[in-house]
């Protein structure tokens, strides 16, 4: 599991729960999860290209 895995499932989780209970702070919150691990999981992957570029050379 990437390191955004858990961010992204713990938003869905909040936002879903927001959702259901009308609670717009926990709704928004969850959204920000989501985006936080998805620029965490995009970090990882560039980080991985520039590890996998240095050990060709």
């Amino acid at each position: 599991m990437g390191d955004g895995s858990f961010d992204k499932a713990k938003g869905n989780l909040k936002e879903a729960g927001g959702d259901l209970t009308g609670d717009k702070d926990l709704e928004r919150e969850g959204k920000v999860d989501q985006a936080s691990g998805s620029v965490k999981d995009k970090i990882g992957d560039a980080a991985d290209k520039v590890k996998d570029a240095l050990r060709k050379d």
